[in-house]
């Protein structure tokens, strides 16, 4: 394959990446989109099996990392094969009723396995248990357990009990529980990026939004944790991490408290760390340690985070600034506590400190309850000002039990929702196809994270801005930092040639 020339290589590889590597915006319409996290480890005939599947967001991959360390002390190894398992648990999403109807489906699928194992065990973890309760175990007999967010210290007695027959549920939501004690076991991991969960639950009462109600009250993880599982991830050979929040500009903590709530209440709180604070002290852990956060809300984002990004070079250039919708008739129904010209406020602060090369990307949602077409229009106009690198872009879907479920009509006709979610998934993708284009003929630092799904002659890596970037091998390995010049690009993907790893310098 050496007399190939690299524009032969180029050639098939955009070719590739153009018919395989679907838009982003189309993959991220699903966010129940399963991951399975369990892995094989080497095992003693005798020993209990344990079989993860993960469903949406990131802090549900985090969760079963941390489920799996508890298990893995009362005597439990992974497994990626079902049928191995003496426990599976599923770990779920409620935020669209998609994402229900999925895990619904799995658990018939894995009621014929029961059936055919009968001392097999099955677990129904986060949201989805967290909304539905004890009614989950009348509606699906299969199931042995129901395990809330909050609850996954308990897991070993619902095991217990359920191995001796006894069905199982913990909901409680906690005020405290952060599991800052628990180190995750990575699974499914490729050895380079991490996720660590810095805070749980909500304090934002979005009217649409079902996570204030599955996953609690804000509070903060302890700092001084938070850092020391970074500089354990990074002595361990990762290279990056991403820290987690429903919110993380909301990140406060201090020795007497680790809610924001209580801490902007009391005279008495002391040494308070913000998210800023927090963001400096990962940063400093080594320059080679790249840092990125998720998820930002408009209404919290400051500043001071700003700045705290374009001082390192080590925090990654790309926010995470969910709109919801470009009206603020619409953001006033949806309760998000700010307006359109607020919204365009903070993206101006972006570009101006951190660059204009920063990475946005946003949440957009078609069909709230009573928009209009001049409302939806205004959601356009928002991205054509705007113009972010990606987004996840869904039509509404009225959750239970919401403010928005008691409030108002769903009126919207499903035709009306896909045609304008359609719209605005074309437009976003004319604007990722224009944001990158101004990639190319620029050089970026890639952090590489394994070979390319195409071919095994191409790594793939993700730059500062989180935008995929696709390249020859030629020697760079996974883990390296390579310096990349991009000569080409499709609407999801970078394509280009290393030129040489990746300096250092803060």
């Amino acid at each position: 394959m050496a007399d190939l020339s690299f524009d032969y290589y180029l050639c098939a590889m955009s070719k590739a990446l153009i018919e395989d590597l679907s838009f982003l915006t189309e993959v991220s319409r699903q966010p129940e989109q399963e991951i399975k996290v369990s892995e094989e480890q080497n095992s003693m005939p005798g020993q209990k099996k344990l079989y993860m599947e993960s469903y949406g967001c990131q802090m549900n991959f985090a969760d079963s990392e941390i489920v799996t360390s508890i298990l893995q002390k009362e005597g439990f190894v992974t497994t990626s094969n079902s049928l191995e398992a003496d426990l599976i648990l599923l770990n779920t999403c409620a935020i669209r009723e998609n994402a229900e109807q999925k895990i619904r489906n799995r658990l018939k699928q894995l009621n014929h396995q029961k059936a055919q194992k009968p001392g097999m065990l099955i677990g129904v973890l986060g949201c989805m248990a967290e909304r539905l309760k004890a009614q989950l175990l009348n509606e699906e007999r299969s199931v042995d357990m129901v395990v809330g967010p909050d609850a996954y210290r308990d897991l070993p007695r619902l095991v217990a009990e359920a191995q001796g027959g006894h069905k199982g549920v913990n909901v409680f939501l906690s005020r405290e529980e952060t599991y800052a004690d628990i180190t995750p076991v990575r699974l499914g991991s490729n050895g380079v990026s991490a996720f660590i969960s810095i805070m749980r639950g909500c304090d934002n009462m979005c009217s649409f939004c079902v996570v204030p109600f599955t996953r609690g009250r804000e509070r903060s993880r302890d700092p001084h944790s938070v850092v020391a599982e970074a500089k354990d991830l990074f002595e361990k050979g990762f290279r990056e991490v991403t820290l987690l929040g429903q919110n993380v500009d909301s990140y406060k903590w201090s020795p007497e408290t680790n809610t924001k709530l209580t801490i902007e209440k009391s005279v008495e709180a002391s040494l308070i760390v913000n998210f800023a604070q927090l963001l400096e002290q990962v940063a400093l852990i080594d320059p080679r340690l790249r840092v990125r956060f998720s998820t930002s809300h408009p209404k919290d984002i400051t500043d001071e985070v700003l700045l705290t990004i374009a001082r390192y070079p080590n925090i990654c250039n790309y926010i995470h600034l969910p709109a919801q919708s470009g009206s603020s008739s619409v953001l006033e129904r949806m309760n998000r506590t700010y307006s359109r010209e607020w919204y365009l406020h903070k993206i101006k602060a972006i570009r101006e400190i951190v660059g204009e090369d920063a990475g946005i990307s946003t949440d957009s949602i078609a069909g709230f309850c009573g928009e209009t077409e001049e409302e939806h229009l205004e959601t356009l106009s928002l991205m054509e000002e705007v113009k972010y690198d990606f987004a996840y872009m869904f039509a509404y879907s009225e959750r239970p039990g919401t403010p928005a479920a008691k409030k108002y009509t769903d009126d919207v006709p499903e035709n009306i929702k896909k045609r304008r979610l359609q719209e605005i998934i074309q437009l976003q993708k004319e604007h990722s196809g224009y944001r990158n284009q101004l990639a190319v003929g620029k050089v970026h630092q890639v952090l590489v994270e394994g070979d390319s799904k195409r071919s095994d002659l191409f790594l793939t890596g993700r730059n500062s801005e989180n935008k995929v970037v696709v390249f020859p091998k030629e020697g760079y390995r996974k883990g390296d930092y390579v310096d990349v010049l991009v000569e080409q690009c499709t609407t999801a993907t970078l394509i280009g040639k290393a030129l040489s790893h990746s300096s250092f310098a803060i």
